[in-house]
């Protein structure tokens, strides 16, 4: 018997394809905006309330949206307000990570319905798909087959070139170039037929949270993700931009300093797997770094200096960030808990202070709320945006041209 095959089904919304441009702009504004009337609606798409009103019913009609309760005015009808329908599009959004992969089904409105975890000392092909593939068909089984008709897609989040990262997660380099070869889309072709999507796992952090986080508060700003290696994004009027290769913002690329002055990478000084190696020096398991829920309270001895060196190197890590664009605000988010979040983003704000800031803006140094599952969440969102939404200033663009 072959393999089981994740089919799309053929009634839901998988087989809708694109949706119509005016759609779109109206799901984009209402999921950057909230719950919104349609007369307001039709004022920011410069579209006649008409228009907006058909296609509001029609989309209320397919269950891609909900209506809210009736306000009211001092003139006229009460206005009632639409809303992105909870679980009216689903999307799975899988996570590669260094130490762990995580799989999970999201809707449009950021809602993590189902989500499995694998843990490993370092990820090869074999198991990682093999995870996949099982872990489909058990958040599959647990799902009402109105909710497997609304699954449009699967995105993928994972390292750029993962193949070159052996001596870092400390794999065998012929074992791991393995992972060179590897076409993502092909692999899954063997068990599903739903669209696919591959993106840089620390951009999909920077869609989570520009999405679903703090990304509406600014329209220009750098994302840094730390995880086992720290990555970043880059967010450009409003819109992720993920570069001509798919590889902007790789700020864990960044030049750095070792304490002999010797060049590094950020990723070589900012990183959890820096935390990990100086436990396991005094014979503590680093897996307790990521053991769910997270609390590193019983490490504060190791967190702390931990805490004081990758503060320094964002603090500088920004400012050569900002000497290329000007960014309003750096956005710090993490595999870690909230408690340690915050402690690194008031020191990065304190190590600023204290740097050469001449010819430069100093940016706002803030926090991100999407938190550890921000790679897997966003990589859920790549699925949406290629069917349903459109980026900030796509969206904007198109309300200033919609009704010309």
């Amino acid at each position: 018997m072959g393999p089981t095959i994740i089919r799309s089904l053929s009634s839901g919304v998988n087989q809708s394809g694109v949706r119509d441009y005016n759609e779109r702009l109206l799901l984009t504004l209402l999921q950057r905006n909230g719950p919104t009337a349609g007369s307001d609606l039709a004022r920011m798409a410069n579209l006649s309330p008409q228009t907006v009103s058909i296609i509001l019913r029609e989309m209320e009609a397919e269950g891609l949206l909900s209506r809210g309760t009736p306000i009211k005015g001092k003139v006229g009808k009460p206005s009632v307000p639409m809303s992105l329908a909870e679980g009216g599009v689903l999307s799975f959004g899988y996570k590669i990570g260094r130490r762990s992969a995580v799989l999970l089904l999201s809707d449009f409105r950021g809602t993590v319905r189902h989500q499995l975890q694998l843990t490993y000392k370092y990820p090869m092909p074999a198991p990682i798909f093999r995870f996949l593939q099982d872990g489909m068909e058990s958040i599959l089984a647990r799902c009402t087959p109105a909710e497997r008709d609304r699954i449009c897609g699967i995105g993928i989040a994972t390292p750029f070139e993962l193949w070159k990262w052996n001596e870092l997660v400390g794999a065998p380099a012929d074992e791991f170039s393995s992972w060179k070869d590897i076409d993502f889309r092909a692999e899954l072709a063997g068990f599903t037929d739903l669209p696919v999507s591959v993106v840089n796992d620390a951009t999909a952090g920077c869609q989570a949270e520009h999405i679903y986080g703090r990304g509406k508060e600014f329209r220009d700003y750098a994302y840094f993700f730390i995880g086992a290696f720290i990555g970043g994004g880059v967010v450009l009027n409003h819109s992720v931009y993920q570069g001509h290769q798919g590889n902007a913002g790789a700020l864990g690329s960044l030049r750095s300093f070792g304490p002999h002055g010797e060049s590094q990478q950020l990723i070589d000084t900012a990183s959890i797997h820096l935390l990990e190696a100086r436990l396991s020096e005094f014979g503590i398991d680093p897996n307790e770094l990521w053991a769910q829920p997270q609390d590193w309270s019983r490490l504060t001895r190791f967190v702390e200096p931990w805490l004081g060196q990758t503060a320094q190197e964002l603090a500088k890590a920004s400012l050569s960030v900002c000497a290329v664009i000007d960014f309003e605000a750096i956005v710090i988010d993490g595999a870690f808990p909230e408690p340690v979040k915050q402690a690194l983003v008031e020191r990065t704000r304190r190590y600023l202070v204290n740097q050469d800031m001449r010819g430069l803006v100093t940016p706002q140094i803030e926090a991100g709320v999407v938190g550890g599952n921000a790679r897997a969440i966003g990589a859920a969102t790549s699925p949406l945006f290629e069917r349903y939404f459109m980026n900030g200033s796509q969206a904007l663009s198109a309300a200033r041209n919609a009704g010309r």
